[in-house]
Formats: C-alpha cells, sequence, structure tokens
C-alpha cells in the first residue's frame, strides 16, 4: 500500500487465510517486518493478537491523541 495502511483496513498483501503474501521477501515492508511476535504482543489466541493490532493501528493512527 503505497500511500500507508490505514487503521482498520486490513492490508492488501493478506491471503484469504490472513497470512502474509511478501513474508519473506525483500520488498516486505520494514515495519512489517520489524513486528516480532512475543506473548505481549500475541496473547494466547488469534483474537488477542488481533485485539492487539488493532490498539496499536489506533494508538499510532495521525492526529490519535496520545495515550
Amino acid at each position: 500500500m503505497p500511500q500507508g495502511k490505514p487503521a482498520g483496513v486490513p492490508c492488501t498483501q493478506l491471503d484469504p487465510a490472513g497470512a502474509c503474501r511478501l513474508f519473506g521477501r525483500p520488498e516486505r515492508p520494514a515495519v512489517c517486518a520489524s513486528l516480532q511476535p512475543s506473548v505481549e504482543m500475541c496473547g494466547s489466541s488469534r483474537e488477542q493478537a488481533l485485539s492487539w493490532l488493532a490498539w496499536l493501528e489506533g494508538v499510532t493512527r495521525p492526529g490519535a491523541p496520545p495515550s
């Protein structure tokens, strides 16, 4: 997504199963490659991980109030 990915919008590089089509490829954005899974980030389920990512998108959205 050349202009960035808006919060709440799935990345265009996700396949129907939610896997990244660019994983391991040199054109994968640095911000994606920098996200390292951890218990704090992923929790113990897909739902917890998606909730954390939604929060992260919200607090890093341009114009978002400081948390």
